[in-house]
């Protein structure tokens, strides 16, 4: 192009000029308006480097969206700030705080003085760490409970504030730092296949066992699949009672036994497509959104700076939302760069999608 221009320049460009700060919003828009159009998320996440560190990004998504976010930890509580929208983090002990804490493995006896001490109570950082300093007074001691306490209000915090989207359900893998966080959780029918995929028999008794069993299995899948196309009650009561008929096999195959069992413990995670039939049968969306992050991963490694990965996070954000709004992400950011904002936002196209759901939202 016969354009001369330093690395630096273009880093410049990148993190640091008035243009890159548009996307930034334009991200937190795209966020709230993907929270707003569909009664479900799904999520996941993949490893990511910022300046020689360990780091992770989230991937959330929906048919409308895909919405990225990197961040030095993956546990419970990043998860729940990303869900806030940045907000900054409280904890709130009513009666679902003192559950969750229980359903959290918190011992009764902390229980019963976080009762005494907190609440009814709404606790900012500085307050949430002066009431474990006083739970817990050796720092050495009860360091698994304080994140759990934690967690129990920070959760029960975000479902009572109305300031922001509220997910009620999500749709993940079975990993442990995505549950209790919503009301209702889905889980991926491709993850929990995966499991007896890694089951290796040896005896060929217990291969033929197995092979059969994996054909049962997805056959269900694929009458999920169908019922989804035409969801009745009379049809949900009868996948609920064969999902009954199928995990409680008994093959003497202890291996294949124990996933079985595994895999009815969570007839709830796994049938919520029963009460919402628009919720998918897997996670793909977001492991398709996770796969963009490795592409880039490849190519240029990491990001240097908290402002690159910013920059990263949104404008991976608009670009991929921009492809499955059928938006050129091309023409969508020379639009934004140069002022002319003559195309209508991201954000507002997806409302627009799904005007339907939206009014089931009173923070949209």
């Amino acid at each position: 192009m016969g354009i001369y221009i330093s690395q630096s320049s273009i880093s410049r460009i990148l993190t640091k000029d008035a243009a890159v700060k548009i996307f930034h919003q334009e991200k937190a828009d795209i966020f709230k308006a993907g929270l707003c159009s569909t009664g479900y998320q799904q999520i996941d996440d993949t490893a990511a480097r910022v300046n020689g560190e360990n780091h992770y990004v989230q991937i959330i998504c929906n048919p409308y969206y895909t919405a990225y976010f990197t961040l030095p930890k993956k546990d419970r509580l990043s998860v729940l700030d990303i869900f806030r929208g940045g907000k900054q983090r409280s904890y709130y002990f009513n009666e679902k705080a003192f559950t969750l804490a229980e359903k959290l493995k918190v011992s009764k006896k902390a229980i019963i003085q976080l009762k005494e001490k907190a609440f009814g109570q709404q606790l900012n950082e500085e307050q949430m760490q002066s009431l474990l300093h006083d739970l817990y007074p050796d720092p050495c001691t009860g360091k698994n409970q304080r994140v759990r306490i934690m967690e129990a209000g920070a959760i029960a915090d975000y479902q009572n504030q109305r300031d922001f989207p509220i997910i009620k359900s999500l749709l993940s893998d079975d990993a442990p730092q995505y549950k209790n966080i919503t009301e209702e959780q889905s889980l991926c029918w491709v993850h929990d296949g995966r499991h007896y995929k890694k089951i290796n028999p040896v005896v060929p008794q217990n291969q033929e066992k197995l092979n059969t069993y994996r054909s049962l299995y997805w056959d269900y899948y694929r009458e999920l699949l169908q019922y989804k196309k035409n969801p009745t009650q009379e049809e949900a009561e009868k996948l609920s009672s064969e999902f009954d008929q199928l995990f409680s096999t008994h093959t003497n195959y202890q291996n294949l036994d124990e996933r079985i069992a595994k895999s009815k413990a969570k007839k709830a995670e796994l049938l919520l497509v029963l009460k919402y039939p628009q919720i998918p049968l897997h996670n793909n969306e977001s492991e398709l959104g996770a796969r963009v992050i490795a592409r880039k991963r490849d190519v240029s490694l990491h990001t240097k700076s908290d402002e690159g990965t910013e920059s990263q996070d949104s404008l991976l954000t608009v670009g991929q939302t921009a492809k499955k709004l059928f938006v050129s992400a091309y023409e969508y950011i020379y639009d934004r760069v140069s002022n002319k904002f003559e195309m209508p936002s991201l954000a507002s196209l997806i409302l627009a999608k799904a005007a339907p759901v939206v009014e089931y939202f009173d923070t949209c």
